[in-house]
Parts: structure tokens; sequence; C-alpha cells
């Protein structure tokens, strides 16, 4: 009895197999794992080689890691998570990501460098106050944690507020975030994996992965929840 109180509803048909994850297996099995072919450095769909995005505007981040396309009903896991202050679900992304780079582990992946330093996408301090927490540190630190690898959020820092990436047309994000990063160590020569909890155009990821490079970085990938795919007209 007291075992049937305790099992976790399903976050998504609230069926009491949630289990640790706050999933239950079918609806787990349902949501858009992004796992088709795409180009390994941004993870937009393409035969598994460089897209023509990146082959014609190389971007300043070397790699993409992408756990699921942003696509219903993963879409409103992440803005509960985000909005409603659901902080478990750091724990479950964190838990589902680490668990799929585990089992995707090939020898092409083994030729990549080997990660020295995680950094969650800084967020501006007047953001972090309205928000209560930082989406992107909290899956960062959960995964450091179980990868042994060092953690660093207070490096590199949003100096500029901004309007949100998400409020903007495609075309002026890049405006936006232009410069709004600063980094303030010596990371000459390490690899490093910024986290984020989406990827939607790569504008701030791209623009943070470029202060990095300037700082000295030598590689870095992005290791993301979700990537936002173009809608097909």
């Amino acid at each position: 009895m007291l075992d049937l109180f305790l099992k976790q509803s399903c976050l998504l048909c609230a069926s009491h197999q949630g289990g640790k994850l706050g999933l239950c297996d079918t609806c787990l099995h349902d949501l858009p794992w992004h796992d088709a072919l795409q180009c390994p450095q941004c993870g937009l769909l393409s035969n598994g080689l460089l897209c023509g995005s990146c082959l014609n505007a190389t971007p300043s981040f070397d790699a993409t890691q992408a756990l699921f396309t942003y696509d219903y009903p993963l879409d409103r896991l992440l803005q509960h998570y985000k909005y409603k202050e659901s902080l478990p679900l750091a724990n479950t992304f964190a838990a589902l990501w680490l668990d799929k780079k585990s089992s995707t582990i090939s020898d092409s992946q083994n030729k990549k460098p080997e990660i020295d330093l995680i950094i969650p996408m800084p967020m501006h301090n007047e953001r972090l106050k309205q928000r209560g927490f930082n989406q992107a540190l909290e899956i960062a630190r959960l995964i450091s944690k179980h990868m042994q690898i060092k953690l660093d959020y207070t490096s590199c820092i949003r100096t500029k507020l901004t309007p949100p990436q998400a409020s903007l047309p495609l075309k002026e994000r890049i405006k936006n975030i232009r410069g709004v990063f600063q980094c303030n160590k010596n990371i000459q020569g390490l690899n490093i994996a910024l986290v984020d909890d989406v990827m939607t155009t790569g504008a701030s990821l791209n623009e943070l992965a470029k202060t990095l490079k300037q700082a000295g970085a030598a590689h870095v990938e992005c290791w993301v929840i979700a990537r936002t795919l173009p809608k097909p007209y």
C-alpha cells in the first residue's frame, strides 16, 4: 500500500508509472528524440555530413549534441521547467542526456577532443532575479558531477540585458546577442562544452563560443536538451 502511494505520476499522461524521472516508459518512447542523421556541427538534419549553412558560414562552435527535437510534448516540458520552477525536471533532462550520450559513443565520437570544462549558458543578473534560477546551470551541475568534468559558471558572464531571443524575428537574433558575453578567465587551449536547454538559431551559443575562442579556447561544442528544426513549408 505504501508503495502505491509513493509512486510518482507521469508528468505527461498522469499514470502512476512515472518512476524516478517522472515519465512513464510509453511517454519516454514517444518523445521527439533527435536521432535522425544530422550535421555534426550544428545539429540540423542532414545526411550526417556538414550542412550547407555550416559550409557557407562556419559557426564558432565545433560540434553540437542534442537530446531532443524541440517539438510537442517536449516543448511543454521545457517551458514548465523554465517558467514554472519545476526544478526536478533538471534531473530528468540531465539523466536522459547522459544516458543517450553513453549509449551513442562510437569510434568517430571517440576522436573528439576530451572536454576539460563545462560552461552553462550565462544569464544576466536581472533576468536571474526574475526567473529565480538559471535553467542551463541546474542541468550542467548534474552533467558535470556525473561526468566528473569541472563546472565553471562564474568566469564567463553576460554583461548586457537584452530582449529574450525567442521574442525576436530570426534576423534580429544575431544583432541582439552581439557582444553580450565576457570571459574573465584564461582558458588557453581548453576544450569546452556549453550547456543550454534549447538551441534555436544557435545565435546565442555561437556568440558565446566566439567569445571563448577569442579568450583562447581550442574547441567548443554545444550540449543541448533540444534542437529547434526549421518548419517545413
